[in-house]
């Protein structure tokens, strides 16, 4: 793995979907590097010729929603150093069947075996968190509300793992500290009140977007009054949520988060807010499972 660059048509894949290429093939390439641990595949350099070619699928093993195909290519790119022809058969966001196969890669076997693992790992976590995400979404389907992440991703994974979501149908909350401010209890103990820590906010950053978590419709109605167009009702009950959309009357975009489930999501969704906040989206998505199938040419 020479290479330092992911192949451009690759590349161009990764821009159109909103990730920045260069920063995933380093992450790839990191993987790669730590799984190698700076000697060689001991297995397939003893079983397999050096110079044989095959040709591995990656192929769905349960029915779900796929993130990553891209990404699992560039896997492949960059063990083969460009050196491998590489099908892609679906578009991420699309729904799976047990036994579709979802890429193929020509290559020299050694190769692909050592690329497998890493493509599968990322291939696999990101579909899951698809097809969690879509779950959530078709509970939602005619309520008005829509499924939002949040920022319990994995280190280094988050620009990936909020792409997945956006693959499942749901809707990205802020990517960083520092792209929007989201005032919660503890920014509200150390600021003396829920009125003064918006403000401060917005004084000292007038142009960043503040959300602010309230746990009571008194604190709705005074961050109301303060101006706040976002508010994130924190364990509020469905008929809380009733009441909050009424005191709210449209002046601000209310988002719901704690609690939630999806047994309870079209009831949440049906109370008038705008977002449910699902961490678990990200924390707790189940892997997708997918295989790798090796056939000779």
């Amino acid at each position: 793995m020479n290479n330092t660059v992911l192949d451009a048509g690759i590349a161009r894949h990764l821009a159109e979907a909103h990730l920045d290429a260069s920063a995933v093939a380093t992450l790839l390439k990191l993987t790669i590097a730590e799984d190698l641990a700076d000697g060689v595949d001991v297995t397939s350099v003893a079983t397999v010729p050096e110079q044989q070619l095959s040709v591995l699928d990656l192929v769905a093993r349960q029915p779900g929603v796929t993130a990553g195909v891209w990404v699992a290519a560039a896997v492949f790119d960059l063990v083969t150093d460009h050196d491998a022809t590489i099908e892609v058969h679906i578009e991420d966001g699309s729904d799976v069947n047990v036994g579709d196969v979802l890429i193929s890669i020509t290559g020299h076997t050694r190769d692909l075996l050592v690329g497998e693992r890493t493509a599968l790992n990322f291939f696999g976590h990101l579909s899951g968190v698809a097809t969690a995400t879509h779950a959530w979404a078709v509970q939602l389907e005619g309520t008005g509300a829509r499924v939002r992440d949040t920022r319990k991703t994995m280190p280094f994974l988050r620009a990936l793992e909020k792409y997945a979501v956006r693959c499942g149908g749901g809707v990205n909350h802020r990517m960083s500290l520092s792209d929007a401010a989201l005032v919660k209890d503890n920014h509200i103990v150390a600021a003396g009140g829920v009125r003064q820590a918006f403000e401060a906010v917005r004084t000292t950053f007038p142009g960043i977007p503040v959300e602010v978590e309230v746990d009571t419709l008194d604190q709705l109605r005074e961050v109301l009054d303060a101006g706040a167009d976002l508010v994130l009702l924190d364990n509020f009950t469905c008929a809380q949520m009733r009441d909050a959309v009424a005191v709210n009357a449209g002046r601000a975009t209310l988002e719901a988060s704690g609690g939630l489930t999806l047994d309870n999501a079209a009831e949440v969704g049906r109370t008038g807010v705008d977002y449910i906040a699902v961490g678990a989206l990200t924390h707790s998505a189940h892997v997708l499972d997918i295989g790798a199938d090796l056939r000779a040419l």
